[in-house]
């Protein structure tokens, strides 16, 4: 019986942090800590899939250049594991990549190529790998399939089994950014396996086409790409599945950079813009519960580190130079989450 009435730790592969704000009562916020693996972010998840998927498919062997288009956090982690595995790897990424993400793509034996557009990065990786004789991985086309949603160690059961824990197993929505589109293809499939009656809201970033294409139904839009690293996309990637979507936001980048910045003081630990993305969106989706008068929990993930980008949204005169200004966001979502007033 001691046994029995003993608590379950809110901890499995990634630790499940929850947060509750004056101004949001009845409404928990709980938070996916994925920047806790060996390599920092969600990210990790995804690289491990692609390489047991590539490998099943006979597509890494013994010496198999790996090559990836990635912006940073998916080429570390691939570069991790192709390490681990003794295999050369190659990210081309824009030019515009955080210091830290490249050190650490480095760091672990990989190589970067850099792109002056995002456009230009598809070519070059596809004539790399065939110059090589290698393997593309490319996360945009195989994030969704590489990925078994139904299985063990993956982020929706992840996030379930954790929340059978606490007081609302079953939240009212799990928000997420879209990158690949893969993470919210696996959480929107999995709720419907499972005939939850959680929603997933997916929040998207300016400059990304994901945001119209699910408005519209059209696949076929090409936008300018995001400032925010790690989220959004020029076009609609293979991946991005509009169809397992209740909800989408989009979120102005301003707002990102602050509520990562907020989110960072309350958790006494730096998140990155993605994350801050997320942040955004949860609270657009609080704000719109308080309204009709509705209680419930809330999910979200941490999706990496802050500290990747301490030359970049965590610096003023980066900030300044891009013409972003944060401070009126900032004392939005500080006045949001003490008082519940939403602007």
């Amino acid at each position: 019986m001691e046994r029995a009435l003993r608590p379950r730790p809110r901890q499995g592969d990634t630790h499940l942090v929850k947060l509750t704000f004056r101004g949001l009562p009845g409404i928990p916020v709980y938070l996916k800590a994925e920047s806790t693996p060996p390599t920092g972010s969600l990210k990790h998840r995804l690289a491990r899939s692609l390489f047991l998927y590539g490998i099943c498919n006979g597509r890494i062997g013994p010496g198999t250049t790996l090559v990836e288009a990635s912006s940073g956090s998916t080429a570390v982690s691939e570069a991790y594991f192709a390490e681990l595995l003794g295999l050369p790897f190659v990210a081309v990424m824009p030019r515009s990549t955080s210091g830290q993400k490249i050190a650490a793509i480095e760091r672990f034996g990989g190589t970067c190529r850099f792109v002056d557009h995002a456009g230009e990065v598809y070519a070059i990786v596809e004539r790399l790998a065939g110059e090589a004789g290698g393997h593309y991985l490319d996360q945009f086309t195989n994030a969704e399939r590489a990925t078994d949603w139904r299985g063990y160690n993956k982020i929706a059961q992840s996030i379930f089994e954790l929340m059978e824990a606490e007081a609302e197993p079953v939240p009212e929505w799990v928000v997420m950014s879209a990158g690949t589109g893969g993470t919210s293809a696996t959480i929107g499939r999995y709720l419907r396996y499972r005939n939850l009656a959680t929603r997933l809201c997916v929040v998207d970033v300016e400059g990304s086409a994901f945001y119209d294409a699910w408005k519209s139904g059209d696949r076929g839009f090409i936008t300018p790409g995001s400032r925010i690293e790690g989220i959004g996309r020029p076009s609609v990637e293979p991946s991005f599945l509009p169809e397992v979507i209740d909800h989408m936001i989009r979120v102005p980048d301003a707002a990102s950079i602050a509520a990562a910045h907020v989110l960072s003081e309350r958790l006494f630990r730096r998140v990155g813009c993605s994350t801050g993305t997320n942040f955004f969106g949860l609270l657009s989706i609080a704000a719109r519960m308080a309204r009709e008068g509705r209680a419930g929990a809330l999910v979200t993930l941490i999706c990496d580190s802050g500290d990747r980008y301490a030359s970049t949204y965590y610096d003023s005169g980066w900030l300044a130079r891009n013409g972003l200004e944060i401070q009126p966001w900032r004392d939005r979502i500080e006045d949001f989450l003490d008082h519940g007033r939403a602007a």
